[in-house]
């Protein structure tokens, strides 16, 4: 049984500034707007080694988007940077006129998501912009689970033509993936395999759904646990071949229930495949102020959430 532990914590926003630096020296197309929050977004590294293609925009979010549709016209390949609620609920007619109805090869790169945001509170902690990116024909959204894979998705960015939404976050995590593992966009990494029940994660979840799969190991049962970095293309073939088996399954989100990963799975399977779901989720409620424990326990998102919904649907399960 694969086991994964972690020795070192780090923010995934870090990981996303790691892998912009890097595309940096791979490919001249790349290059980065931000909208006045170049050290938040870990762009600095970016900015001081190639000046010549960082552009700070300024607080004028709409305008970063703007600019960023026109320079793909010239053949740049432009990674945008701000806050997850400023990268959606505040430019939402920008993406969707400029970038998505156009199919601009603009790559749209969000930190802060969720409530892990903390005491920044219920007007940054967005929890709606998964939904918001989902429903945008033909916009790729991506929702990494730890430093390591967050850098392999953003340079895997840079090779995908189209518009692409990139959900990372504030809070130090455990780093859990291998630096070298492979990452492929529209495919779900199975990461424990598992008989009982399929726990499908995305983002800070990842690791909870880990955790509550080793204390339900430890009461006898087997879950399989799927990271769902790619919530659109949904990787359909992996989500029916997991719960073909298992026969239920539970969903995991730093997002609404309403309109997120669990709203994707479950559409898969009632047209597919009907099968029980319980989802692990914000429940039609905004953040608050708090640390990122204490909000992630209040919401109901921790490993004894995960295990107590796995513990529901099994019951569930048809004989």
């Amino acid at each position: 049984m694969t086991k994964y532990t972690f020795t070192e914590k780090k923010d995934t926003r870090s990981g996303f500034g790691a892998g912009l630096h890097e595309l940096g020296k791979q490919n001249e197309k790349v290059v980065a707007l931000c909208a006045d929050l170049t050290g938040s977004l870990k762009m600095d590294a970016f900015k001081k080694d190639f000046p010549d293609r960082f552009f700070q925009t300024g607080i004028a979010e709409a305008n970063m988007m703007g600019l960023a549709a026109g320079m793909t016209i010239g053949g740049k390949i432009p990674f945008t940077g701000t806050f997850a609620n400023f990268s959606t609920g505040r430019v939402y007619d920008q993406i969707r006129q400029s970038i998505a109805y156009s199919g601009k090869n603009v790559k749209i790169c969000a930190s802060h998501a969720g409530v892990t945001l903390g005491e920044d509170g219920a007007t940054h902690q967005i929890l709606e912009d998964i939904g918001m990116m989902k429903m945008l024909p033909g916009m790729t959204v991506i929702v990494p689970c730890d430093y390591n894979q967050t850098k392999a998705a953003t340079i895997a960015l840079a090779n995908h033509i189209g518009p692409a939404y990139l959900r990372f976050g504030r809070p130090s995590w455990p780093i859990f993936t291998a630096a070298d593992r492979p990452f492929t966009i529209g495919k779900a990494d199975k990461m424990i395999e598992g008989k009982d029940v399929t726990i499908f994660a995305c983002g800070h979840l990842v690791w909870n759904a880990i955790e509550a799969e080793e204390k339900l190991a430890a009461q006898g049962i087997s879950a399989e646990v799927i990271n769902v970095h790619t919530i659109k293309p949904l990787d359909i073939e992996t989500v029916l071949v997991s719960v073909q088996k298992t026969k239920c399954a539970v969903t995991c989100e730093e997002h609404q229930i309403n309109g997120g990963l669990g709203d994707s799975i479950a559409q898969v399977l009632s047209r597919f495949y009907p099968a029980p779901v319980e989802m692990v989720g914000v429940n039609d409620t905004f953040g608050e102020s708090g640390t990122p424990t204490q909000l992630m326990k209040k919401y109901g998102l921790g490993p004894e959430n995960i295990i107590e919904a796995a513990m529901k649907v099994m019951k569930r399960k048809k004989a």
